[in-house]
């Protein structure tokens, strides 16, 4: 009798794998389809989910705001619970929101993610108790729509892809601090949803040849701080690339070169908040990019991709409340803040050495160019200790004001601040307000045309203290909230990613009113006579500066420009600080 209870439970099992197969056998995807030689179309890979959804209650699906192309996106969540309240799932699961196809080209994240969510509800991998994965399946539509089989040129497959550039030719990751797109202004839709502690975006890379299919690029832990800073840089990304080795899939740290060989060492990556990383840490988000190597075959890359994803998942299931502990303790920390750095740059005193897998490179004369040039040797593998620069420091920091006041006017600024939650009231009646005012000091301008814009660099302020007359619905933003970092980085012209140096304040830099040099030389002359500091001033410039002393043009703009027919808005920032609490009419 016990032989044929041990027959009968052998054939269950048997039948339930066989049922699980046959579920999945019934998703197959395209990648799997053409052996690993093919990626999923844009209709394709929304018609897989749809049909998935149907299927399994774990999986819901829908649409979200527009993108360039003119279609929505779609934000894809996989809940063992078929919960998908986001309020009652961050109260109670940690949260892994993964970004695809940013970069259509690079469509590994594409199919793995498809392979992941199916594999989840087939149960042909275990479910996640406590863990809720957040799935954009393309994020750049239009790129993914404009498919074609050349314009990767280093990269061994797919067959087919889509294009770098959205639908109006942007790099969306340069776009998630500026916002030009749609496809932008929707993800911040979707991010505030959905509030993720874990922002994973998938990406395809080469800098060099190596022997890694799989590299991780992390936001910088210095720059994210606090406690979570260090739990990423000591225990999440050592235990991702531990749990992915016991499985024979070594990764390494994003190879940050151009054009030279690794072992010479490299820097981490600064991810900025024009890149996704660089933005969801603003909100103190665990992200990192993945980046599997271009040279390797496409079914390696995705299958890296998959079992990356896989891993992290059970990191999440294990460390996910501590995870949440840590990120609600640094929201809660930076609140305490008096000063945040605006700009960051290597510590040259503390390194990390990798054992790092690479391959031989031999510098020969070109036969293209008839120049030197750099060839790898697959033949000749290496395992070399390597200085990686994974720690960064402040190179300047600024005293965080207890708000920022912006004029009704400034409605694009104000539109992206309402778009990421910023929470800010407007006043109630016309009134003067002391503040801290920044006049632009120095600033440079990139030459050629970088994502729609013309950024500037190196900016620098002059500040001093005002009473500036402000109207009735001009906004007041007080800065403790939890969207902090963003106003910081945003509205800190010196920050690297500022609202300024991204052009939004362009107008100010030209100045709008003039002078006839034939008028003003006699009008030049009376405000000199009534002015002694100012003559001084003017007469040691001269003395001092042998090409303002030869530049009679120079000479009258310096008289006009410290007299009082100078223009008050010429590179006066529109963006004013309150550095103390005061009584305010808002409503």
């Amino acid at each position: 009798m016990k032989f044929l209870y041990y027959i009968l439970f052998i054939f269950l099992i048997s039948g339930c794998e066989s049922q699980k197969e046959s579920k999945t056998s019934i998703f197959k995807t395209p990648f799997e389809t053409s052996n690993g030689e093919e990626t999923a179309t844009y209709n394709e890979t929304i018609d897989f989910y749809i049909k998935l959804a149907k299927e399994y209650p774990q999986i819901n699906i829908q649409t979200i705001g527009e993108t360039d192309s003119g279609y929505p996106l779609h934000l894809v969540t996989y809940n063992l619970d078929g919960d998908f309240n986001f309020k009652k799932i961050q109260e109670s699961k940690t949260t892994i929101l993964i970004n695809n196809g940013i970069h259509p080209g690079e469509s590994d994240g594409i199919d793995a993610t498809m392979l992941l969510f199916r594999d989840l509800a087939t149960e042909k991998i275990n479910s996640p108790e406590n863990t809720v994965i957040t799935t954009i399946p393309i994020y750049n539509i239009g790129g993914s729509l404009n498919r074609n089989a050349t314009t990767r040129a280093n990269q061994n497959g797919p067959k087919e892809y889509g294009f770098r550039g959205n639908a109006n030719n942007y790099d969306l990751n340069r776009d998630f601090i500026k916002s030009d797109t749609k496809n932008s202004k929707t993800f911040a839709t979707i991010f505030h949803l959905v509030k993720p502690d874990i922002f994973i975006d998938n990406h395809v890379s080469n800098g060099a040849d190596y022997q890694y299919t799989l590299t991780h690029l992390f936001t910088q832990h210095n720059k994210l701080g606090f406690e979570l800073g260090a739990y990423l840089n000591t225990e999440l990304m050592p235990n991702l690339e531990e749990s992915l080795a016991k499985d024979n899939w070594e990764i390494t740290p994003y190879v940050n070169v151009f054009n030279r060989v690794p072992e010479s060492g490299f820097s981490q990556f600064m991810d900025s908040p024009r890149y996704s990383t660089g933005y969801t840490t603003l909100w103190n988000t665990l992200g990192m990019m993945v980046e599997t190597h271009m040279l390797k075959p496409y079914k390696t890359r995705v299958e890296g991709t998959y079992e990356l994803l896989n891993k992290m998942i059970s990191i999440a299931e294990i460390e996910g409340s501590k995870i949440k502990e840590l990120k609600a303790l640094s929201n809660e920390k930076q609140l305490a803040l008096e000063k945040y750095p605006i700009q960051w740059e290597i510590d040259t005193t503390q390194t990390t050495t990798l054992n790092f897998k690479g391959f031989e490179a031999d510098t020969l004369i070109s036969e293209v160019t008839g120049l030197p040039r750099l060839k790898y040797d697959k033949n000749r593998p290496f395992t070399k200790p390597v200085i990686y620069q994974n720690y960064f420091k402040p190179s300047k920091t600024v005293e965080i004001p207890d708000a920022y006041i912006i004029k009704k006017n400034n409605y694009k600024v104000i539109n992206l601040l309402t778009n990421n939650l910023i929470t800010f009231t407007s006043l109630k009646k016309d009134t003067i307000i002391q503040v801290e005012s920044y006049k632009i000091k120095t600033y440079e301008t990139k030459k050629n045309s970088y994502e729609g814009h013309y950024p500037h660099y190196n900016t620098t302020v002059s500040s001093s203290i005002k009473n500036v007359q402000f109207n009735q619905g001009d906004i007041y933003i007080p800065t403790k909230q939890p969207g902090m970092r963003y106003l910081l980085e945003t509205l800190e012209p010196e920050a690297v990613d500022s609202f300024f140096n991204w052009n939004f304040f362009d107008s100010i830099l030209q100045q709008k009113e003039g002078f006839s040099p034939y008028v003003f030389e006699d009008i030049a002359i009376e405000i000199l006579k009534e002015n002694s500091l100012l003559s001084d001033a003017f007469q040691y410039k001269k003395l001092t500066d042998e090409e303002f002393a030869k530049d009679w043009y120079a000479q009258l703009e310096y008289i006009f420009q410290h007299s009082k027919l100078y223009e008050p808005a010429h590179l006066q920032y529109p963006v004013y600080r309150i550095l103390k609490d005061f009584k305010l009419n808002v409503d």
